[in-house]
């Protein structure tokens, strides 16, 4: 297997847009073995550009003996790891971002690995190891990884991990209702619609080729900034950062296909909203607004069954994440199926005094937690 280490990308957006093809990380995107929309030009570019953290990002690319583009991950130096005060390198995984797999060409896997490895081990900002964050403990990502890692007798922990709501099955969206939602709940819910009817006229839409995805971003800024979030502060427009972002990547997730979005309008103004991104046979569900002077009516149960059944009846589509936080207490309640997300923790190497540094403190820093736990586990 030829490793040779293809240049990373330097700091900020402009020197990658100068010297990056779009359409070649669109390619690849589009065949990755695990899509990651996050991790796409569309979403990716916006954030860059907008978050706090852009600047100082690296793109690491691995490629092919032809020159081909086969590999993109995202990274991020870091002075510190959890609590301990030890350099390392991550993967970008920032406030509007909930997946980290890197974009690895389709049974290229382990190479791009090792392309992309390779180079972080000659990099002295890389730090003394790769802390990995955000992807599936059992997706074609991490099982490549592991075997790179076997191969190379390079280390490789799994430090953490939480499940959430996947919604994956075979069954329409019927069936899969009656199956698993409590027959209880889904007659509170039926009486809920019902209700609303009574308030004026419902509209349950789906963004179309002929809307106007700009509009309905508006309608989604205005529709959170309006709750609790906007109160907190912590709504997309409450930020004039995430608020740009936001509304490129809406614009460049329509003009690339990857925006799916929902709502259900009461006298045509919007009641509730929900954003996904789609890549693909998978999708995420990025953000669900909706107004909290209807909340005894659940509207945000109803779009969240709105997109259920769209997804359950996509031919296109084998899987959606939720992107929710563990033990959700909504959507866990309604997508039975869940999926493992994972950090791990990856050895570097490279050369002379570097390459022994690096060794000690990945070890040191596994028999730390092991102390810690350990006690741990004794006073209990």
């Amino acid at each position: 297997m030829d490793m040779a280490s293809a240049p990373v990308a330097t700091r900020g957006v402009a020197p990658v847009c100068a010297s990056w093809r779009e359409e070649e990380w669109c390619a690849l995107a589009a065949h990755a073995a695990e899509p990651n929309p996050f991790y796409h030009p569309a979403i990716l570019v916006p954030a860059l550009r907008h978050l706090a953290e852009g600047a100082q990002v690296r793109l690491v690319e691995a490629r092919d003996t032809a020159g081909s583009l086969i590999g993109l991950l995202p990274v991020l130096a870091k002075a510190r790891h959890s609590r301990y005060p030890l350099g390392n390198v991550a993967n970008w995984i920032h406030d509007q971002c909930f997946y980290g797999a890197p974009l690895l060409k389709a049974g290229n896997e382990v190479s791009a690995w090792g392309h992309i490895l390779h180079q972080l081990d000659e990099a002295g900002w890389a730090g003394n190891f790769l802390h990995l964050d955000g992807v599936d403990e059992d997706g074609p990502t991490v099982a490549a990884l592991t075997d790179l890692c076997t191969r190379e007798q390079r280390g490789c922990k799994r430090i953490a991990s939480h499940e959430r709501a996947l919604l994956r099955s075979s069954l329409d969206g019927e069936s899969y209702w009656q199956a698993h939602v409590r027959a209880k709940k889904r007659k509170e819910i039926r009486r809920l619609a019902n209700r609303l009817t009574e308030l004026g006229s419902v509209a349950h839409r789906t963004l179309e080729t002929n809307d106007d995805a700009g509009e309905w971003a508006e309608d989604f800024l205005k529709l959170e900034a309006a709750g609790w979030k906007g109160s907190e502060g912590t709504a997309l427009a409450s930020i004039p950062a995430t608020c740009s972002f936001f509304r490129d990547a809406i614009r460049n997730a329509a003009r690339d296909g990857l925006l799916d979005m929902l709502r259900i309008d009461l006298d045509g103004a919007a009641l509730a909203m929900l954003v996904n991104f789609r890549l693909g046979e998978g999708a995420f569900s990025y953000k669900i607004a909706f107004d909290e002077r209807f909340a005894r009516f659940s509207p945000g149960v109803l779009i969240e069954l709105d997109n259920m059944r769209a997804a359950l009846c996509d031919s296109g589509l084998k899987w959606s994440d939720s992107c929710a936080a563990p033990n959700h207490p909504m959507i866990d309640g309604l997508w039975a199926e869940r999926r493992t997300i994972a950090q791990f923790r990856i050895q570097l190497k490279g050369r002379g005094a570097r390459r022994v540094k690096r060794r000690f403190a990945f070890a040191g820093i596994g028999f730390l937690e092991s102390s810690i736990s350990s006690l741990k586990g004794r006073r209990i």
